[in-house]
């Protein structure tokens, strides 16, 4: 018996996939942990753009995954299974989950879980695991970006927008993002970035250019994929890199090979959630030895965009499409 836990909880789901409008909350049993996991009583859950399209229909959760939407979420430790040891009980976490986020209770590796600083709110920590883990394995792992390098990032506002503008700026890079809007390109550079180009007023292949003087960027963020493939190997330096993490413009693009070898471009790309769980164990010790202590002395902070109740998951989703939003949007639990 676990004491103080109850037996159900409130969570987000759906029937059919189609608009925000088909999100609804249920009532579920509370799940329980297996060997190597914890339950987490969910104060706040970050809300991505995977989860709006797993809404659509069109990125299932994979196999043994909760259906439930929510990738990121931030809470106490209420319970733990096998192999986990009891002091972690009663500790505020943030995790990256495979799914289950919107709901008031989830299952969380143990391993995938990182312990949330004082000063740091649950917001705050509910809104980093999504965007950090995908920024750092893609841009520093995959991209392999080193200090004093150009970082051209598309959708710098977005939640992985503003992750890699900090992220890029705490490991010395110059970070250019494209923007849809002038007012969003001036919230950009307030955040951080060095350079914010408007992509509908501007054509960001002169504007890369006339930036680094010619050179180029040594490496690309590319979430739109599709026609902007060439366009973005246009901005790259030689031996630049191009990692893709999202299709949103298409999944086909049309290549010129002949350029990509005289330029010696190195094009790459990935997605997070259905990597082992090993995988993920080993990205979160690096990024708690790495990154963690920027978050912990206060140097690192997601940038926050609005914080909607969990009720209210389809208004979240749809202020998420209507695209006016600047950083990372949450649910609230109210088991804060």
């Amino acid at each position: 018996m676990r004491t103080g836990i109850p037996a159900t909880m409130q969570a987000i789901g759906f029937d059919e996939p189609g608009g925000p409008d088909v999100l609804r909350a249920e009532s579920l049993a509370v799940p329980q942990p297996a060997e190597g996991e914890v339950l987490i009583r969910v104060a706040y859950a970050g809300v991505n753009r995977p989860d709006v399209i797993q809404r659509m229909g069109r990125y299932p959760a994979p196999p043994g995954a909760s259906p439930i939407p929510g990738l990121e979420i931030a809470g106490a430790v209420v319970a733990q299974g096998e192999g986990v040891t009891p002091d972690s009980i009663g500790q505020h976490v943030c995790a990256l989950v495979t799914g289950g986020g919107y709901a008031e209770y989830c299952i969380a590796k143990i391993a995938h879980c990182l312990p949330v600083p004082e000063g740091m709110s649950l917001a705050e920590a509910a809104a980093l695991p999504e965007t950090l883990f995908t920024v750092w394995h893609n841009v520093f792992e995959r991209g392999w970006a080193c200090e004093g390098e150009t970082l051209l990032v598309h959708g710098g506002t977005s939640g992985i927008g503003t992750m890699a503008i900090k992220l890029g700026k705490l490991f010395g890079l110059t970070v250019i993002v494209t923007c849809g809007s002038d007012e969003k390109c001036a919230a950009a550079v307030t955040i951080g970035a060095d350079h914010a180009i408007n992509y509908k007023s501007a054509d960001f292949v002169e504007e890369v250019k006339r930036i680094t003087e010619g050179k180029g960027a040594q490496l690309v963020l590319d979430m739109v994929s599709g026609d902007y493939v060439p366009r973005n190997l246009a901005c790259l330096a030689e031996d630049g890199r191009h990692v893709t993490i999202a299709v949103l413009g298409g999944m086909k693009a049309e290549l010129n090979m002949a350029q990509i070898m005289a330029r010696r471009l190195t094009l790459t790309g990935s997605t997070l959630r259905a990597r082992p769980d090993e995988f993920k164990a080993l990205l979160c010790d690096e990024i708690f030895g790495t990154v963690w202590p920027h978050v912990e002395d206060g140097s690192l902070r997601p940038e926050m965009d609005r914080v909607f109740p969990l009720r209210e998951a389809g208004a979240a989703h749809a202020h998420m499409e209507a695209g006016s939003h600047i950083g990372k949007i949450v649910l609230e639990t109210g088991n804060g």
